[in-house]
């Protein structure tokens, strides 16, 4: 059995040099991934998609052709749930818009 050659200076520092690569680009990956602003972006995007599949969800539900979309929040759960959150909220607001009109004028009738 022989013994494996210990690895030549040039070698090592290639094998440096790549993990300082290596390094460096999950670094800089991460500090994308945290901050704030890439944050925000990927909140508003995926709030614009659950607006936009919740139309899809409620035209389908209400008969539209347009409705099924073989990209569309069906083919991915974490979509279908954020579009539902989003018609769960805009049936609440109408709700809570409804008491308030509902109030006033019971208010009104009795004032």
């Amino acid at each position: 059995m022989s013994t494996p050659t210990p690895p030549s200076s040039h070698e090592l520092e290639a094998e440096v040099l790549r993990t300082r690569a290596d390094l460096a680009a999950s670094i800089d990956e991460l500090t994308t991934r945290l901050s704030p602003g890439y944050q925000a972006s990927r909140l508003a995007h995926e709030a614009k998609q659950a607006a936009s599949d919740a139309g899809a969800m409620a035209a389908g539900a209400f008969g539209s052709k347009n409705g099924g979309h073989k990209n569309g929040p069906a083919q991915d759960p974490r979509r279908a749930r954020n579009a539902k959150v989003v018609i769960g909220a805009a049936i609440g607001l109408v709700a809570i818009g409804t008491a308030v009109v509902v109030t006033a004028v019971l208010r009104r009738a009795r004032g």
